[in-house]
């Protein structure tokens, strides 16, 4: 069974990301994070968002999640954890809106070269 707990944590981590990235289309209000126990998953994070249907649904704007697969998670070294919060993060559009960046845009190279950005402002996250 899956169990997925509040992760304030991987916030700060994730607030940290996106001041130093300047991500300021990511409303930090609207991100919540839970890292979670019990999956099979083959994935070490998700993104997920509420969509434009449940937004009305609920008279609402966007609100995105960010879950981290604890068993994958947090075996990585600090620099993977980095990187597989920076490929979440670019998951979520500019219009922060309740859609998602797909895979041509949230790719390897990118994520690295993002990495490599964050490395450049700062020697700890």
């Amino acid at each position: 069974m899956i169990k997925y707990i509040p992760s304030p944590e991987t916030k700060a981590r994730l607030q940290s990301i996106v001041e130093q990235l300047e991500f300021n289309h990511i409303d930090l209000a609207r991100l919540a994070t839970f890292k979670s126990t019990g999956s099979s998953s083959r994935a070490i994070a998700r993104c997920y968002a509420l969509s434009k249907i449940w937004q009305q649904t609920l008279n609402t704007k966007a609100h995105y999640i960010i879950e981290v697969i604890s068993e994958k998670f947090d075996k990585l070294p600090e620099e993977e954890k980095e990187k597989v919060l920076i490929h979440e993060l670019m998951h979520i559009p500019k219009s922060f809106g309740g859609g998602f960046r797909q895979h041509d845009f949230v790719c390897r190279r990118n994520v690295e070269a993002l990495h490599r950005r964050l490395k450049g402002k700062t020697q700890f996250l």
